[in-house]
């Protein structure tokens, strides 16, 4: 292994299985081959900084330093992978070409795409301009969570909203986490009578499932939150400090904030659809049992990327990647992929400073407890365990592959 991580076989620039993405899901799916035995595997990511994007909503909710969501991209490589410090701009499944930005080109074998998904700030007319102004701020950008942190901290009074985006999204949910975060300090501060918190969602209810909208609907009512349903931003004046927002064909509404908290839209990488292998909305086109290329079939995906039926978030990628790991080493081998993805799906809701409540659930909206049966209830051992043990599991296990 050369000092850049890259393998001698890196200079003939092919390799058995390439990783496109070196987040979560395409290093913990690179670790499970690894550790299955597949021995040639690159990892193509070009950022030298690796994020643990669920500790976003905590620091913004002032739960968590930003330093403990942020590590060296070479220091989380899984052992005995590649790594390709390079971006991708076209795949060329007809002759199996990965095109990377830097004008080179790879040959795989087998090709993993999990390279995720991208805020769309541009889509609100406006919206990117008040994420830069002194009043603007989000839990789904680095940068932005910890500016959060300290706006949410700093409020004694005004109208602060907080914006779900309509998916397709990553974690949709994650929007209102710092949303209660913030409210149980205001009201540890005794300021909370004096701040109007507005909640925009775009589905008729807070999430969808009864159990899990009966949960966060005690917290709504706690912090005497104002929950405008069924609603979507469609644009932001950042000089006036107003949103304009309302139903798909419906009524406008005008609004004017102090702060603004936003989960932008979201989309999946431009490549994907210009190279052939995207389904309606842009995603990679797989079967969501197998996660297989439906077109392709030394093509995967998974994650964000992967146009499945699940709910996107980091949670189902330790169902995905054990799926995918198994289904590729099979095909390696000359067998039939057996494996199948459940539709597993998961979005922890830190409803207070300490509490939490864990959303479980299928691809068909069903509960999904994998902990205990009432996992889905508000508790304190919830919140240590997204808070506290996540975090440690996924920097010492999940990506190497081990969990």
């Amino acid at each position: 292994m050369s000092a850049n991580g890259q393998s001698e076989r890196d200079a003939e620039r092919a390799h058995q299985v390439v990783v496109v993405g070196g987040g979560n899901g395409g290093l913990s799916v690179a670790g499970r081959l690894r550790r299955a035995g597949v021995t040639d595997i690159a990892v193509v990511e070009p950022s030298q900084t690796h994020y643990y994007k669920p500790l976003f909503s905590h620091i913004a909710g002032g739960t968590a330093r930003a330093s403990e969501a942020v590590r060296p991209q070479a220091d989380v490589m899984p052992d005995g992978v590649g790594w390709i410090p390079d971006a991708v701009n076209a795949v060329d499944p007809q002759n199996r070409r990965v095109h990377l930005a830097s004008g080179d080109t790879l040959r795989y074998d087998q090709l993993i795409l999990s390279p995720g998904i991208r805020n769309d700030w541009d889509a609100v007319p406006g919206l990117d301009e008040a994420m830069n102004s002194p009043h603007g701020a989000s839990n789904y950008d680095f940068a932005l969570a910890r500016k959060a942190s300290q706006l949410l901290r700093s409020m004694r009074s005004g109208t602060v909203v907080f914006v779900q985006a309509p998916g397709p999204a990553s974690c949709a949910g994650a929007a209102q986490k710092p949303m209660y975060q913030a409210c149980a300090y205001w009201r540890a501060m005794n300021v909370l009578h004096d701040i109007h918190v507005v909640l925009l969602v775009p589905s008729p209810t807070v999430f969808g499932i009864p159990e899990i909208d009966a949960e966060l609907q005690r917290s709504i009512d706690e912090y005497d939150i104002d929950v405008r349903t069924g609603t979507v931003l469609h644009e932001v004046d950042p000089d006036e400090r107003t949103i304009v927002f309302g139903s798909d064909g419906g009524e406008r509404q005008q609004l004017r904030y102090d702060l603004l908290m936003v989960e932008p839209p979201q989309k999946a990488p431009e490549w994907i659809r210009a190279s052939g292998l995207a389904d309606d909305e842009g995603f990679v086109a797989v079967d969501p049992r197998t996660l297989r290329s439906t077109t392709h079939r030394d093509i995967w995906a998974l994650g964000d990327a992967a146009g499945t039926a699940n709910s996107k978030s980091g949670g189902a990628l330790r169902k995905q990647t054990k799926v995918l790991a198994e289904n590729l080493r099979a095909v390696v081998d000359g067998r039939d992929p057996a494996s199948a993805y459940d539709g597993y799906g998961v979005c922890p809701f830190t409803v207070s400073r300490s509490t939490a409540v864990f959303a479980e659930f299928d691809d068909q909206l069903r509960l999904m407890p994998s902990l205990w049966r009432s996992s889905y209830r508000e508790s304190r051992m919830n919140w240590i365990i997204d808070r506290q043990v996540f975090p440690q599991v996924y920097w010492h296990m999940i990506l190497q592959g081990r969990a």
